[in-house]
């Protein structure tokens, strides 16, 4: 019995520059662009990963990131839904070359114990604000307390800013005066603070900011048409949750992926992998790992749609470019004369067409 449809979300599929030959040039994707080539194609402007994954859910722009990512969270809350929460998670910032840079949690190395004094001391500092919750040493969350300002402050998701400059977003997203002084009350803290002196001693960056977004409260409950969500990301997970849709790890590969999952259902597949490469302009960590997509699932997908055990596919991807999505029928498969591009002539098309 064939699944009826399944959604691959791959965020940032396409590597931002269709001219950057280092990247492009002999990557071989058949299958990818086999799919790309025979499915129906539709764009909307850009828009970052998180949104995109909030559309799937019905949830339009400036959806509550902050309390849907931590209802998503291992140690699911229970006091999610009748507070206001946003994401604040920790960053180094640093002048490169006259841009400001900014590096995520991730990249950073923090340990639970780090983050954990961190809190506790932005926690005593800052109790009028509310109170900092501590999920893993990369995702914060603060609980606004009151009638904060932060209610309303809405910049960007950590994704669209990690590893980019941000100086030109500076002017819009601190024209509320009380938001740019607690910002620069806590950049002040955080520079004092003995775990960050600890950790410039070793060498490492210091945690000298908190990026502040998805300020909300989660909303009444919006029924989905998915029966599954895949994924490893606490957002995709706290939106199912919120949904009701029953959440699963993502599997090593297409071929486990058939082997759990029920028949006839809708599912959706998170398949992160390509972000960080591309936020932090690796290239060859792209090349290596949509290679790797290539062999554990498009080539699986594209034979599984071709065989008819998959009805209908959907790839929606957040790109640079635009908010592409390509769905394919079994049907759909058989059109030869729909011949692949290399990824290269499919993102400069993209480029021209913005």
């Amino acid at each position: 019995m064939p699944t009826t449809h399944l959604t691959l979300l791959v965020p940032e599929l396409l590597w931002p520059e269709p001219e950057d030959r280092n990247v492009l040039d002999d990557l071989e994707c058949p299958a990818l662009t086999t799919l790309l080539a025979r499915g129906r194609l539709a764009r909307r402007a850009p828009q970052s990963p998180e949104a995109t994954l909030a559309d799937l859910f019905g949830h339009t722009e400036n959806a509550p990131y902050g309390a849907f990512r931590r209802l998503g969270e291992r140690e699911i809350p229970t006091d999610t839904e009748d507070a206001c929460w946003i994401a604040a998670d920790p960053v180094h910032l640093r002048f490169h070359q006259e841009r400001l840079i900014l590096a995520d949690g991730a990249t950073l190395g923090i340990t639970i114990d780090e983050a954990a004094l961190l809190a506790e001391g932005i926690n005593r500092h800052f109790a009028d604000i509310g109170h900092v919750h501590v999920a893993a040493p990369e995702r914060w969350y603060l609980k606004l307390s009151g009638q904060s300002a932060l209610a309303g402050f809405s910049p960007p998701p950590l994704s669209a800013v990690t590893g980019r400059s941000i100086e030109r977003l500076l002017p819009e997203i601190m024209q509320d005066r009380a938001v740019r002084g607690l910002l620069n009350e806590i950049q002040t803290f955080l520079h004092a603070h003995p775990v960050n002196q600890q950790r410039e001693d070793k060498g490492l960056l210091p945690i000298n900011s908190l990026w502040l977004w998805g300020a909300g409260r989660l909303p009444p409950r919006l029924e989905s048409d998915f029966d599954g969500v895949w994924s490893t990301h606490p957002l995709a997970i706290g939106l199912a949750r919120a949904a009701g849709v029953s959440t699963h790890p993502v599997p090593v590969d297409a071929a486990t992926f058939f082997a759990h999952v029920a028949p006839d259902t809708r599912q959706l597949v998170e398949l992160d992998d390509l972000a960080s490469p591309v936020q932090y302009e690796n290239g060859n960590a792209y090349r290596k790992t949509i290679t790797r997509l290539e062999q554990c699932w498009f080539v699986p997908l594209q034979e599984a749609l071709a065989a008819g055990r998959i009805k209908q596919l959907r790839i929606e991807a957040a790109t640079a470019y635009a908010t592409v999505t390509w769905e394919s029928s079994r049907h759909d498969q058989w059109k030869f004369w729909r011949r692949s591009q290399p990824l290269t002539q499919i993102a400069k098309r993209l480029a021209d067409s913005q």
